[in-house]
């Protein structure tokens, strides 16, 4: 596999830059910072960054086939028009003193997944969501800490879901005529922290490519990793950041890997180590990704 080098596209110095989605109608890369409560728009073409303020965390996005966004904030999940406005509240989160929404993305039959963070980190008390082009929402399972790493196979038969705090990235059997799973399985345990070894990270936010290879930013590792289906560790990419959070396939041709990252939780030590915290990454690969479904409702 050719890897180019690794480039700080967007030196935004966000708290927390998460749920890079990129959007083959505009050719542009949305991401947001959570806890800066701002959805931005990259323009790779100019290199331009701008930002949508909204009044609270903003966890994950999905691009609107009839324009604008389908969000999961802090209070809940929204439909967001073109500017990042308030225009529905589809799911009140009912817990927000404890729990936010984090990552999500559509699947390929315009359906939008949420998942949840359990901030007291005590217990599997987190959920995922799917909402129906209808605007019907079901809760899919529970028993996680905090949901990450969503991403669906490119033949739309597995789902593939990580619990960050539990070091584990699962997989279900998954349907997508109806939008069932099946029984979860592991598909990867990582390493935790140990004294005597370099820490490699917590799966966090992810992407799958052409291939089926499970592409997942490795939080505190600052690493992105490409898995093999059954969990294989292919490649391992450094950046010049600790807290690696989700990554993209962007580009005309879908080959360019975009990675979020934070800065909140970091030293002083560690931040002086690593200036580029908080900015988006773009690296080329001679893979490409797969485009972006949108949201049907």
């Amino acid at each position: 596999m050719k890897i180019g080098a690794v480039q700080c596209v967007v030196p935004a110095g966000a708290r927390l830059g998460e749920c890079p989605v990129w959007s083959v109608r505009e050719q542009v890369l949305y991401w947001v910072d959570i806890a800066g409560h701002r959805l931005h728009r990259f323009d790779p073409a100019s290199g331009s960054d701008a930002f949508f303020q909204l009044d609270e965390d903003i966890g994950c996005i999905g691009l609107r086939e009839r324009g604008g966004f389908i969000a999961g904030v802090r209070s809940g999940i929204w439909l967001l028009d073109a500017e990042g406005r308030k225009q529905r509240c589809v799911f009140v989160n009912e817990s927000p003193q404890t729990s936010r929404f984090n990552d999500g993305r559509c699947d390929r039959a315009g359906r939008f997944w949420a998942g949840t963070i359990f901030e007291p980190r005590d217990r599997p008390a987190a959920s995922l969501y799917r909402v129906d082009p209808d605007l019907r929402v079901t809760r899919v399972t529970g028993d996680i800490t905090v949901s990450n790493g969503l991403a669906f196979s490119p033949d739309d038969r597995v789902m593939y879901h990580a619990d960050t705090p539990a070091h584990v990235l699962y997989a279900y059997d998954f349907t997508l005529a109806t939008g069932a799973i099946g029984a979860r399985r592991i598909v990867r345990n990582f390493e935790r922290r140990q004294p005597d070894r370099k820490y490699g990270g917590r799966p966090d936010g992810a992407a799958v490519d052409s291939l089926d290879r499970y592409w997942s930013t490795q939080y505190e590792g600052g690493r992105v990793v490409c898995l093999a289906a059954d969990g294989t560790e292919l490649v391992s990419i450094a950046l010049p950041v600790k807290r690696t959070t989700m990554c993209a396939f962007g580009g005309p041709e879908l080959r360019t890997l975009y990675v979020t990252s934070a800065r909140d939780g970091a030293s002083a030590e560690e931040l002086a180590a690593h200036p580029l915290s908080g900015g988006v990454f773009a690296i080329e690969l001679d893979v490409a990704g797969l485009p972006e479904p949108e949201f049907g409702g």
